[in-house]
């Protein structure tokens, strides 16, 4: 059995480990700027470089899949790799598209997420059980090209007619699928890539032009795009298109046949709550939280999301969205959640929090989380900057720089106390 004090022993040497090269970090070539701040009697260190790098496709295949801001696989990547073991559990109580729970089973490690929208478990799900290539393409033979039901009219401003009967009988197969009970990681999978490329900027998506594929405009909106743009919907293949993304998110597959996403695939634990409401999560069972919370009035999760939603038959006015305007409302709700994490944490695990930018360059949203999670019962280890624009007039670093706001990201790193 290990004693609380072996406990302490073991946090506090992964801690100085990381801190030890932290501070030592110049993987990319610059060397780390270090300074510190204060928070009530606690002194917190600052480590800013370019940690990871800011290049997507460097991360593995399966995680191509559009969610409006979700972090780079990388993020979540540093932190498992110095601060969690193979079988550790890894969660995100505001998981998204699954990042990452994604890299933590790539990892060998044991995914947990939590999300309040259903969503999330539709776009995360499937790619901890993805099927074969040829699966995809058989099922996609079996499944009817044009509805038995009325299609939405109002619609016909992003797809061709025909293109929009294929979508509307691809979401009837699957609604039938799940009502009789009969859906399965193949009807999954598809339902994933389709709710992924139902609106784009390319040939590549059902859609005719409209804004990136992470979110969905207003159909008045799309209208007014149409006619500024000159163009109608074409026509096209939504068979082939989900059967061409299914190749590119399995490009990196075979190597893993044997490996640890399909193993820890199947221990994998997703919620669909509140994050500060997680009560299927037994008590000191998580080694590391990686998550990004919402941020201070930049992301309408609800309206983005309004045409995804409709493909998978889910109310977006009965998904409670946090999505707050005041500091002082965004630090209560965060501080209930790290409450919580709290709660699941093994003591001696950690918490990276990663907290983005700089609202309108005037709040820092780390001044806010620490003292929110030092009232929580965590201690507060270190803020990392990853600045991925690193240049040399970026090593003037200090207090007073930050108050200008920066392109990065902003993670602070929490532990439980033994």
């Amino acid at each position: 059995m290990v004693t609380k004090k072996e406990k302490k022993s073991v946090r506090q040497y992964c801690m100085t480990s990381l801190q030890s090269e932290l501070g030592k970090f110049q993987d990319f070539g610059t060397k780390t700027q270090v300074f510190s701040k204060e928070f009530g009697e606690a002194e917190v260190p600052y480590f800013v470089n370019e940690f990871w790098t800011s290049k997507q496709r460097a991360a593995h295949s399966v995680h191509e899949v559009s969610y409006r801001a979700c972090f780079k696989p990388q993020l979540p990547r540093f932190f498992i790799d110095r601060l969690t073991k193979p079988g550790d559990r890894v969660y995100d109580p505001f998981m998204g598209r699954g990042t990452t729970l994604v890299e933590a089973a790539l990892l060998d490690r044991i995914p947990f997420g939590c999300d309040v929208n259903p969503l999330s478990k539709l776009l995360c799900g499937p790619r901890m059980n993805p099927p074969e290539l040829d699966d995809v393409e058989r099922r996609l033979d079996e499944i009817p090209k044009t509805p038995a039901g009325s299609v939405r009219g109002d619609l016909l401003a992003f797809y061709h007619p025909e293109t929009l009967a294929q979508i509307s009988a691809l979401r009837e197969y699957l609604l039938r699928r799940t009502s009789d009970g009969e859906i399965d990681h193949i009807d999954d999978w598809i339902r994933m890539v389709a709710t992924n490329r139902l609106t784009g900027h390319s040939s590549g998506f059902f859609s005719v032009y409209t804004l990136p594929p992470n979110q969905a405009v207003s159909i008045d909106s799309q209208l007014r795009i149409n006619e500024k743009r000159q163009q109608t919907p074409p026509l096209r293949d939504v068979a082939a298109i989900i059967l061409k993304k299914t190749r590119t998110l399995l490009a990196k597959m075979a190597p893993l046949v044997d490996g640890c996403l399909w193993e820890r695939g199947k221990a994998v634990r997703l919620i669909t709550s509140q994050a500060d409401q997680t009560k299927e999560i037994r008590g000191g069972t998580i080694q590391l939280v990686v998550t990004s919370p919402p941020f201070l009035d930049v992301v309408n999760y609800k309206q983005d999301n309004w045409l995804r939603c409709w493909f998978n038959d889910i109310d977006p006015e009965a998904v409670e969205i946090w999505h707050f305007k005041k500091p002082e409302e965004w630090q209560a709700a965060m501080g209930r959640v790290l409450k919580e994490l709290r709660r699941v944490l093994r003591p001696g695990g950690f918490v990276a929090f990663e907290v983005g930018e700089v609202r309108n360059r005037s709040v820092l949203l780390e001044d806010l989380v620490v003292p929110a999670g030092q009232k929580a019962g965590l201690v507060p280890e270190a803020v990392l900057i990853n600045d991925q624009k690193f240049t040399k007039t970026s090593n003037c670093w200090g207090v007073d720089n930050l108050k200008k706001g920066t392109n990065t990201n902003r993670i602070v790193l929490f532990s439980r106390p033994t």
